[in-house]
């Protein structure tokens, strides 16, 4: 049954600029019609804490807004682990990491309407993950920018009883540019732990010649696999597309899609023709209906292929899982000169 439909002792918490403490009846007063502190403003260098709860519960959703992309990292800590089990470039977390001045090929903002996560036009990130926790919760983000930049922004949750057996919510950022020519690109390693892999949003960036690129094979190893368990024979099967995301037959364009749990829901480029170079590709699949059970470890790797052999594209991603804790520390994330997107 609906949790809504259920009569609960859950508290609700709602973190923003308004009511930055989340306590309740902490926001404006102002009144009716008034619009006191609707952002904050982040300078260059600075990290600022945007939720800190202490004792068991769920963060529910998260929305931010602004013009703020891939120089604002967000992270989230849990319980009581010092380091952070989500590192990312805020757009990138949200499967938009070509996102400062983006627009589709008709001028308009790319939508992603997934079921858990939503990026709106105008740039309104929105994460559904339900994310609980049995002691604590900090969310932070960092401006790695160079100019200040003002953050919209809300948080919310309730503070519930958790069972012993919960799973940490957990997301690493990865990217190659360019992908080393005949190696398998990585979207996650170094898991340890007991959880589920729940999914990735990839940006692929054409580099050089204009042929095919969706040949590459996705290959998901489980705990102590040597060869993997679960491998897909193509990039475009991964992310449930077919036959290089178009009609290859007649009209040899790509059409891009948006579904619950998977999509190639943007191209940055001049046109939609298939196979053109520099060509810009925002790609999602969520397995939040067949999530990928681990009892001690996990990785997966992707291809970057097409019909000629390897290639050299840029790849730049983020995964997602849940867990137990303690878990390892996430990959750390690439100098700033190294972290813009191209």
């Amino acid at each position: 049954m609906k949790p809504y439909l259920l009569l609960s002792d859950d508290q609700t918490f709602a973190f923003s600029a308004e009511n930055p403490t989340g306590t309740r009846g902490g926001g404006s007063r102002g009144g009716d019609c008034t619009k006191l502190s609707p952002t904050i403003r982040i300078r260059p260098g600075e990290t600022v804490t945007l939720a800190d709860v202490t004792g068991s519960g769920m963060i529910q959703n998260m929305w931010f807004t602004g013009y703020v992309g891939h120089s604002f990292i967000l992270r989230i800590y849990w319980d009581d682990q010092p380091h952070p089990s989500v590192e990312a470039p805020l757009s990138a977390f949200f499967g938009c990491a070509y996102d400062e001045n983006y627009s589709d090929r008709d001028g308009r903002y790319p939508v992603l309407n997934s079921a858990v996560m939503l990026v709106a036009p105008g740039r309104g990130y929105n994460c559904f993950f339900e994310m609980p926790f049995r002691k604590s919760c900090r969310i932070t983000m960092e401006n790695r920018g160079s100019k200040a930049e003002d953050l919209y922004y809300i948080i919310t949750g309730c503070l519930k009883k958790m069972p012993d057996n919960i799973a940490y919510f957990h997301a690493s950022y990865r990217q190659e540019h360019p992908v080393q020519k005949g190696r398998s690109y990585t979207i996650i390693d170094g898991i340890q732990g007991k959880g589920q892999f729940l999914g990735v949003t990839l940006a692929t960036g054409m580099n050089g010649n204009n042929t095919c690129w969706v040949e590459g094979e996705a290959r998901m190893y489980i705990d102590d696999d040597i060869y993997p368990s679960v491998h897909y024979t193509g990039t475009e099967d991964y992310f449930t597309g077919s036959y290089g995301f178009g009609n290859d037959i007649y009209i040899k364009q790509y059409q891009t899609f948006s579904g619950h749990y998977s999509g190639l829901y943007a191209i940055l480029g001049n046109n939609r023709d298939q196979y053109n170079s520099q060509q810009r590709f925002l790609l999602y699949r969520f397995h939040v209906p067949d999530p990928i059970h681990f009892s001690q470890a996990f990785r997966m790797t992707i291809d970057n292929m097409g019909w000629t052999g390897p290639r050299y594209d840029d790849y730049t991603s983020v995964a997602y899982w849940y867990q137990s804790l303690p878990s390892a520390v996430l990959k750390p994330l690439p100098d700033d000169s190294e972290l813009c997107m191209r």
